[in-house]
């Protein structure tokens, strides 16, 4: 009867992580063909009908699509004139600037507006959060992430100086989030961020 149930649960142990993996493809896959379905619908023809596989498609559509702006974006007029567009109508529409910071948090972590952080709690430990925002008197308002969802939690604002700011990519750091905090041990590991 133990040979039956430590084979069973080491059994379902590898098959549910797998079976979750293949949901969330299929998950994956789904948002990425309605995102190219308004790219699709610009091209002339009926050659996006009936396709065997809609989700492969749908990535190099929108990889091609996200390749041409940014060949556009390089273009110093026309960045001009994007980020005008954003500042006058985009950026007045709910949960745009949000989406924008967390893309381009994950994206193009370099250029990100988003740093990652503990909060100190003084006792040697603290809680991870993101850095949205520094303010001028001194005070920083963070997100403290809910894991697994790690772009998900609650608003604080802090002082800056209970900050340690991490020298690793929200793109690293929102990774070892999601993962029940594996990860953020080389995050803190990395050299000191400079302060800005």
């Amino acid at each position: 009867m133990n040979f039956l149930k430590t084979t069973l649960l080491s059994g379902l142990s590898i098959l549910l992580p797998l079976m979750l993996l293949w949901i969330g493809l299929k998950e994956i896959g789904g948002l990425l063909e309605l995102m190219a379905t308004p790219i699709a619908d610009m091209l002339p023809g009926q050659h996006f009908e009936n396709l065997t596989a809609p989700g492969v498609i749908a990535t190099i559509l929108i990889v091609c699509a996200a390749f041409i702006l940014g060949l556009t974006a390089r273009l110093s007029s026309l960045r001009n004139i994007g980020r005008n567009i954003e500042k006058s109508i985009l950026f007045k529409i709910p949960m745009y600037r949000m989406l924008k910071t967390i893309s381009g948090a994950l994206v193009a972590s370099n250029a990100s507006d988003v740093d990652a952080a503990i909060i100190r709690d003084g006792s040697g430990g603290g809680d991870p959060c993101y850095v949205m925002e520094k303010h001028k008197d001194g005070r920083a308002t963070v997100l403290l992430p809910w894991s697994p969802a790690s772009f998900a939690g609650a608003i604080k604002v802090v002082q800056q100086s209970n900050l340690e700011m991490l020298n690793c990519s929200v793109d690293e750091y929102s990774r070892s989030l999601s993962q029940m905090g594996v990860g953020v041990e080389e995050c803190m590991a990395l050299p000191p961020a400079q302060d800005s």
